[in-house]
């Protein structure tokens, strides 16, 4: 619901503040006061376009804002956010300044933003019917959801059905052709992996295979140095050689000294302690020289051992410069490729199983799609009786709607177009909404179907502008009555010169048009009670004091409901 609206140097009006609330609200004045530029505003804060023409003489720029509660619009606090904008306490600020030189500025939450997601933004937010205006019932895409709100089950339940299975078929016909369109490139990618993978196999590299080889590789280049210092270190600890110290080397030594160390250690706990030693020492030795024997009967001498190693090494180098950087990064590489081959060799059988999906979907949405007209057209021709029977009562008599819906390619919504065609006399043929009326019939006719789909219709605010144009008498009553009715389902702002249309309203604003001889200016006044007994007396015979006007405006009112 909009709340507040403020306008600065917009046309005649010099400044102005209207707050808005929720029911019927209706403005009134003199023509050329300037009453109609509550709706040229709203066109601005609208994102419609902008014209220096409309800032008041003298002025530097013309403003409007608006503060609109919007609780509960989540695609509208969405956009906000998204734009940098804030919204405070449910609370969206809209404002749009034009200057004397025809720049415009848009601005939403506090941020400037492009006009464009002002359009965006009010879309949801307020309708508006004009002498000129393009309602959003002009628009196919609002004339096929209007008609679906208005069919109720019938419709919703199909569509239910209808929008998951048509999802699922463009995601299968875009997987198909994908499929399809990639064949060469898949054919590339598939001899590339299977070219991959037979390198690697060839080798077949085994995990941590790399370390190993490389140590044994150190092993076999330094064979010659390792067995001959192991044979060195062998007879010093055994006593083979002339370098060994004393005449049997260092085992025998050792165990020698151990004997003498045991023949007397009975004598003393502390030398049987130190003989304990020289016996663990002795006995350590003797392992030594048997692990040195051990380790060089294994020294491999083979110049073509280490040959084999070295090529090894070489193959899997290779391998890791293509598809590592490591021999993990190989071996994974080649568990992955192994899936796509799979993956890419079996895209045939895809192809063909989703072509079997595909067609079995085309199938069920036809069928969805048909049933979904059938209901259309029923809906279509129940809405032209009720709308046909507001029309009348809006001296229409002639005027008819037709909700054509056609055949066309599926689409997310099925296989329709729908469009409201109108026929404002008997013997006209339908037209479409803004070729098919003038102004005042289409404002009606707009009134007519906003009354019918009023339960239906989540647009939160309604706004008329003129809609009683070239009518008087019982039909204006019946306007006003309407536009009350509609207001116990949404926020109704209406600009009337028709007191009968007026009375009905339950708020009261009127634009007061002040000339000094050298400048025009306006201001917005609300009325209550006599004020507004004063105004539709004026509105009836063009004086406020006339003392018959003012008795037929308080029948007006009474007949209301607001005497």
């Amino acid at each position: 619901m909009w709340r507040h609206l403020e306008l600065r140097s917009l046309g005649v009006i010099e400044h102005a503040e209207l707050p808005l609330e929720a029911g019927f609200t209706v403005i009134t004045g003199e023509t050329g006061a300037g009453k109609t530029m509550v709706v040229t505003a709203l066109g601005l804060l609208r994102g419609e376009r902008s014209d220096a023409a409309l800032v008041r003489h003298g002025a530097d720029q013309a403003r409007v804002e608006a503060i609109i509660d919007v609780a509960g619009r989540s695609q509208v606090l969405g956009a906000v956010d998204d734009a940098g904008g804030v919204v405070d306490d449910d609370e969206l600020v809209l404002a749009r300044a034009v200057s004397a030189q025809g720049r415009s500025r848009a601005y939403a939450g506090g941020t400037s933003v492009p006009a464009g997601l002002l359009t965006q933004l009010t879309d949801e937010l307020v309708a508006v019917h004009g002498q000129s205006d393009q309602h959003r019932l002009a628009r196919p895409a609002h004339q096929r959801a209007a008609l679906d709100a208005f069919a109720g089950a019938p419709v919703t339940d199909l569509l239910a059905q209808y929008t998951p299975a048509y999802q699922r078929w463009c995601e299968v016909a875009a997987r198909i052709d994908l499929l399809r369109s990639a064949s060469q490139e898949r054919a590339r990618e598939l001899d590339a992996a299977q070219h991959g993978l037979t390198e690697i196999d060839d080798v077949a590299p085994v995990p941590g295979e790399d370390a190993e080889l490389e140590a044994v590789e150190s092993r076999l280049a330094y064979a010659e140095s390792l067995a001959r210092a192991a044979q060195q270190a062998h007879d010093l600890l055994v006593g083979d050689v002339e370098q060994a110290v004393g005449p049997e080397g260092a085992g025998p030594m050792v165990a020698q000294a151990t004997a003498e160390l045991e023949a007397q250690a009975h004598h003393d706990p502390e030398l049987a302690t130190l003989a304990e030693r020289a016996r663990g020492l002795s006995v350590s030795l003797t392992d030594l020289a048997g692990d040195l024997a051990g380790y060089l009967s294994g020294v491999d001498l083979d110049p073509a051992g280490l040959a084999t190693v070295q090529e090894r090494r070489a193959q899997l180098t290779q391998l890791q410069r293509k598809y590592g950087p490591d021999l993990d990064d190989v071996l994974a590489w080649a568990d992955a490729a192994r899936h796509r081959v799979l993956e890419l060799a079996g895209d045939d059988d895809t192809v063909a199983g989703l072509e079997i999906e595909r067609d079995q979907l085309h199938a069920q949405l036809l069928q969805l799609a048909a049933d979904l007209s059938d209901a259309r057209r029923e809906a279509g021709e129940r809405l032209a009786v009720q709308v046909g029977a507001e029309l009348e009562a809006l001296s229409m008599k002639s005027a008819r709607l037709v909700v054509d819906v056609r055949q066309a390619e599926l689409g997310s919504t099925g296989g329709d177009t729908v469009e409201l065609l109108f026929a404002a006399n008997s013997g006209a043929p339908p037209r479409p909404l803004a070729k098919g009326a003038s102004g005042g019939e289409l404002s009606r006719l707009m009134l007519s179907l906003e009354v019918v789909l009023a339960d239906r219709s989540d647009v939160p605010t309604l706004v008329f502008d003129e809609v009683d144009a070239g009518i008087g008498g019982r039909a204006a009553v019946e306007v006003g009555r309407r536009l009350a009715a509609l207001a116990t389902n949404a926020q109704v702002l209406a600009v009337t010169h028709l007191p009968q249309v007026a009375a009905f309203a339950r708020h009261h604003f009127r634009v007061l048009k002040d000339d000094d001889g050298n400048v025009t200016s306006s201001s917005v006044v609300r009325l209550d009670g006599q004020d507004r007994v004063d105004e539709l007396a004026r509105m009836l015979a063009g004086l406020e004091d006339s003392s018959a006007a003012q008795q037929h405006a308080r029948e007006l009112l009474e007949l209301a409901g607001h005497a």
